[in-house]
C-alpha cells in the first residue's frame, strides 16, 4: 500500500498528465480524410491484376487457341474438366466456340441433374 505521500505525487501526476488534450479517434460517423480517399481511388484496379492482351480465350475460335490443354470448372459443383485441344476440335470442329465447347461438356458430364431444366446444369469458369 502506498504512503500518503507517495498517493499525493501519483494523484498530482495525473492531474499534471490530464491538462493535455488527448488526441481524437475519428469513429464511424467522421468525415475520411482526402489522404484516404486518394489512395482508395489509385488502388481502383488494383485488385484485377495484370489482364491478357487479346481477345479471351471465351470469345476465341478452337483453331485459334494456342494451348495444348483446355480447362473448363463449375462454380456451382466444384468440378473441373478438362480435355486436350485436339480432342475438343474432334468433337465440336475447327470452328466451334471455346464458350459453348466447355458448356457442353460441363453438361455432358454433369452429375446433379434434378429434371428442372431452370435448376439444371453448371456455371462454366475458365481456369
Amino acid at each position: 500500500m502506498p504512503t500518503p505521500k507517495q498517493m499525493e505525487k501519483l494523484a498530482n501526476a495525473a492531474v499534471v498528465g490530464t491538462s493535455a488534450r488527448p488526441v481524437r479517434t475519428p469513429g464511424p460517423g467522421d468525415e475520411m480524410p482526402p489522404e484516404y480517399w486518394q489512395a482508395v481511388l489509385a488502388d481502383a484496379d488494383g485488385n484485377r491484376g495484370p489482364r491478357p492482351s487479346g481477345p479471351s480465350i471465351w470469345t476465341q475460335r478452337l483453331a485459334d487457341i494456342q494451348r495444348h490443354l483446355l480447362r473448363v470448372a463449375c462454380r456451382r459443383y466444384g468440378r473441373t474438366v478438362e480435355i486436350q485441344k485436339v480432342d475438343a476440335v474432334r468433337l465440336a470442329g475447327p470452328e466451334a466456340v471455346w464458350k459453348d465447347v466447355g458448356q457442353r461438356l460441363l453438361d455432358d458430364t454433369c452429375r446433379q441433374r434434378t429434371g428442372r431444366h431452370e435448376e439444371d446444369g453448371c456455371w462454366p469458369v475458365l481456369e
